[in-house]
């Protein structure tokens, strides 16, 4: 049997399918929302699109002018002949190319998608080449299929080490850091995103002529996928990412012993002025060191400007919910000759990101309601946690970034050094 049977089989197979992979019309909403605020008009382009089910909810939804790329032409004549059902010819053209040399030259899109595709290249070289499409201030998504065990059994490792690398959400989440990104959110799949594509591709394997040349292989292939999936799918799953780059302008790091002195100026500057310092906060940061129940070691981070100086500090130390764990964001500062450059949002974005990656599941945030939605942060009494004193609901706000995990719900109390 030749290549080219199995590869017209497998293909045959899919045809029809409504995806190629995992996933969800749900899910693709979930994403799009974790992506925050786009342009009126933005330009997306969806790589390894198949049929178009992404492409055509983003057109749709997103008010977004939508390059959709297959190497599959069969997948994109499907999906012109569905945009131009739906009116949406106008918001989508296709291209028939390779993900791993895409023509389009730098800064092309505002958000590059990528649902049940990424395994094509692999997730490190595809944040590595997708970063240079990326417009300023664009986001790249894409789902990947991961462990959702640090230890998975015997049958779905060996199947997955022949065919590809998995890793957890963390060590992806932990190699998108490592790449320059900032994560804005993760997104575990359900099993209903599964079912959505296994179940249809079921029912076209016990359809199948497996008398036709190499089809036989491709429908033994397909069920030994949904076989492994039925007996081992705890081991393994999907999962979105939602991932922005990093802002070149500023080195974000933890803060070092050093650094103490002058983080007390930027915090006491800050929250007061060059000439009147406000000691108030920048003690209160000191006394947070002094803290052994409050600190959390790596949870410090400052942001330096090209000539070394430090421009903002943001600090997460140990809080609780209904005597559960969590994390507090408070203070960030940053010092006045930097506010409003962008300082402030790169050292709190760098902050989360060694938050979730130090494995904290939920971050609390007392601040402006018009400034820190931009991170993710949603108003905490949608999960049912309330300050134990009285505050604007509004500017009370919560911040999951394990959502595998529960979300405690009763009254935040934070470390005694705050004094509330």
């Amino acid at each position: 049997m030749s290549d080219n049977a199995l590869h017209d089989s497998f293909f045959a197979l899919h045809h029809g399918l409504p995806r190629q992979g995992p996933g969800s019309d749900s899910t693709t909403r979930r994403l799009l929302a974790l992506a925050g605020q786009l342009p009126e008009r933005p330009r997306v382009l969806d790589l390894g699109c198949g049929p178009g089910r992404s492409a055509l909810l983003l057109a749709a939804e997103a008010n977004a002018e939508v390059t959709a790329v297959d190497t599959h032409e069969p997948f994109l004549a499907e999906l012109r002949e569905t945009a131009a059902a739906r009116g949406l010819d106008g918001s989508i053209r296709t291209l028939r190319a390779d993900m791993g040399a895409l023509p389009f030259p730098d800064g092309s899109f505002d958000l590059v998608w990528a649902e049940s595709s990424v395994f094509v290249l692999g997730f490190d070289r595809a944040l590595a080449e997708w970063r240079r499409l990326l417009a300023p201030g664009g986001t790249l998504v894409l789902t990947e299929c991961v462990w959702t065990t640090e230890e998975p059994g015997p049958v779905a490792r060996a199947f997955w080490e022949e065919h590809y690398t998995l890793r957890t959400v963390a060590g992806n989440a932990a190699a998108a850091v490592e790449a320059g990104y900032h994560v804005l959110g993760t997104v575990p799949q359900p099993e209903s995103d599964w079912d959505e594509y296994y179940v249809p591709l079921a029912e076209h394997a016990e359809a199948a002529d497996t008398t036709v040349p190499g089809m036989a292989e491709a429908v033994a292939g397909a069920r030994a996928e949904i076989a492994l999936r039925r007996e081992h799918g705890s081991d393994y799953g999907y999962a979105g990412f939602v991932l922005k780059p990093a802002d070149p302008r500023w080195l974000v790091r933890e803060e070092s012993a050093e650094d103490a002195s002058r983080v007390w100026r930027v915090v006491s500057t800050a929250f007061g002025s060059v000439e009147t310092p406000s000691e108030t906060e920048a003690d209160l940061v000191d006394n947070l060191r002094l803290d052994a129940d409050a600190w959390l070691p790596g949870l410090s981070y400052v942001a330096e400007a090209p000539d070394g100086t430090i421009a903002a500090h943001a600090l997460i130390t140990r809080c609780r919910v209904n005597g559960a764990p969590a994390a507090a964001l408070a203070p960030v500062s940053v010092a006045p000759e930097y506010q409003r450059t962008g300082a402030g949002q790169a050292v709190v974005r760098a902050v989360l990101d060694a938050a979730r990656l130090r494995g904290e599941p939920l971050v609390l945030v007392m601040g402006h309601p018009e400034y820190y939605p931009r991170f993710g942060f949603v108003r905490a009494s949608e999960y049912g946690i309330k300050p134990g004193f009285e505050v604007p609901d509004e500017v009370m706000m919560a911040l999951v970034l394990d959502a595998a995990a529960p979300v405690p719900s009763g009254t935040l109390v934070y470390p005694a050094a705050f004094g509330v």
